[in-house]
């Protein structure tokens, strides 16, 4: 069985190369792209004010990549804000970034899940947030979840767009990877870390006149909303695991042992 990691290309391939080591076979087929934000200034701006926020809230790796590679020149990062992460990929990203690690708060890695509902519960709910100024970094969009609950508790809550996801651009490659894992079902496994993969996965079928076999499809989903979603589409029986590398590895070993013959 083939793993196709659909996360966008500078995750998919740490991803690919993590399940390789654990002898799974995997290919990266992304299907989000990545692009620059539609107003480059307010990000520098962001960076410029961060001294008059308690805490920057990264959405995802995406957000601390794209934020950090465009912090004008000569800005650091200020050893009095916090940088919260909603799970170890965003925390990775902000560590290699150069935020110091007594600076990070993310949820703890035993956590059932890995978002922000988690964060919240474990780490951030028992503060007092009244009259603090919270910076929330992500793309065009997205869930205002947290940042109600930051609100309710009477701090102030701003975003900042670091990037926009957009429709991927298949390469021929990554034509002939789909073709074979729509024509090949039982043996592949798509591996979704976000609802609008799926979305672009079936945007993607339906611009090329292709009719996937969801019923036959198999898929592994790393939130219980992103496993809603493949069901909604016709995937039977999505697994579900955590977004950390040894679960996935795990959970796609069991995959792969329960339908062998």
């Amino acid at each position: 069985m083939k793993v196709l990691v659909t996360r966008p290309a500078a995750q998919a391939g740490e991803w690919v190369e993590g399940l390789r080591r654990g002898g799974i076979e995997a290919e990266a087929l992304p299907l989000i792209g990545i692009g620059a934000p539609a107003d480059v200034a307010a990000v520098h701006r962001a960076w410029r004010q961060l001294r008059d926020y308690r805490m920057v809230m990264f959405v995802s790796p995406n957000a601390v990549e794209q934020f950090f590679a465009l912090r004008p020149e000569g800005v650091a990062w200020p050893d009095t804000v916090q940088a919260a992460s909603p799970g170890p990929g965003t925390a990775r990203a902000l560590l290699a970034a150069g935020v110091p690690p007594q600076r990070l708060v993310q949820p703890s890695d035993d956590a059932a899940q890995f978002d922000s509902e988690t964060l919240w519960a474990q780490r951030l709910c028992h503060e007092d947030w009244q009259g603090a100024a919270v910076l929330v970094v992500r793309g065009e969009g997205g869930r205002n979840w947290l940042a109600e609950r930051w609100r309710e508790a009477g701090a102030r809550v701003d975003f900042v767009s670091a990037y926009r996801r957009q429709p991927p651009e298949l390469d021929a490659r990554a034509e002939a990877l789909l073709a074979q894992a729509l024509a090949q079902p039982r043996g592949h496994l798509w591996f979704f870390s976000s609802s609008e993969v799926i979305d672009h996965l079936e945007r993607c079928c339906a611009e090329r006149g292709l009719q996937p076999p969801w019923g036959a499809m198999l898929a592994l989903a790393t939130h219980p909303r992103i496993a809603q979603r493949a069901r909604a589409l016709g995937i039977v029986a999505p697994l579900e695991c955590r977004p950390a590398l040894a679960a996935v590895q795990a959970t796609i070993r069991r995959s792969i042992q329960s339908s062998a013959p």
